[in-house]
């Protein structure tokens, strides 16, 4: 926390999820790989990923498990779920802070049958929150809610259920009627470095000719830093033009944009109107125009 100057909660992964774009040998000792640095050998257990994550002092950790990229047999993803399970109990062994929370993660594919005998599972050990993995990885809207609706319900209400790496408007909303609570997702900061801006009447490309003398802000709507000052013509000049100032006021407010709707969530859920919210949210963002 002192290091990087936030004094807020910090959450951090095992790398299991990022070793799997190196294409990492799986032993059931752990991952083996190259380093993206300097090309030497590097190995991540369970043991080992839980005590990086202790040392960086977060206060939120995540088991090491075993992700399978999509679509896959299913014996393939079977294994990788009894390894993941095999993995949790050495990760809560190998835990030595009660100061920080250590949370399982959930895999079984899109099969719902795997995915809640993952869940069921892994409960039984007695981790302070789930995390659901393996999806947002391409899977169809069907199969991902088809799978969340198989493991919520084997989850304990009082423990905190996320989604690891969904972030899209419609894939949050629809996780959030079936249970979830906590998310994560690079899909703000990355469609901005794409000139992608999210917003509440329909997602669009800032780099459009039509934006070129606009002088309005990228989102009415919005009152972060960027729509408070800039235009979306100016946005588009520093996106055409390569300037890196383009792709940090995006992700301002595509940062704003996305804390603002699980804030306004929040708030229909306490007031008992987030079906009618989610809908509203949902009918918006059809009927707007589509931009690209």
């Amino acid at each position: 926390h002192g290091f990087m100057g936030w004094q807020g909660p910090i959450l951090t992964d095992s790398g299991g999820y990022q070793v799997l774009s190196l294409r990492p040998r799986v032993e059931e000792e752990g991952v083996v790989f190259r380093s993206s640095y300097d090309g030497a050998e590097a190995r991540l257990t369970p043991e080992s990923a839980v005590r990086v994550q202790e040392l960086l002092g977060s206060d939120i950790a995540m088991m090491l498990d075993v992700p399978v990229a999509l679509p896959a047999p299913r014996p393939t993803v079977a294994a990788a779920m009894e390894r993941t399970l095999r993995w949790g109990s050495r990760a809560l062994s190998a835990k030595e802070r009660s100061d920080r929370a250590l949370f399982g993660i959930v895999q079984g594919g899109v099969d719902p049958e795997l995915r809640a005998e993952s869940a069921a599972r892994t409960a039984e050990m007695g981790f302070p929150g789930f995390g659901i993995g393996g999806l947002a990885v391409g899977e169809a809207a069907e199969e991902r809610d088809a799978a969340l609706g198989a493991v919520v319900p084997e989850l304990p209400p009082d423990r905190v259920r996320y989604v690891m790496g969904l972030g899209d408007t419609e894939g949050m909303l629809a996780a959030i009627a079936r249970g979830i609570d906590l998310f994560d997702c690079v899909l703000p900061t990355r469609l901005a470095r794409h000139g992608k801006a999210l917003s509440r009447t329909g997602d669009f490309s800032i780099r459009r000719a039509e934006w070129s003398r606009d002088g309005g802000p990228v989102d009415g709507a919005c009152s972060c830093f960027t729509c408070t000052n800039h235009t979306r013509g100016y946005l588009r000049h520093l996106h055409v033009t390569g300037e890196l100032l383009g792709q940090r006021l995006l992700t301002i407010h595509n940062l704003a944009y996305t804390l603002a709707l699980l804030q306004e969530t929040r708030a229909a859920i306490t007031e008992g109107r987030f079906a009618e919210f989610r809908a509203g949210v949902e009918s918006q963002r059809a009927e707007a125009p589509k931009r690209g």
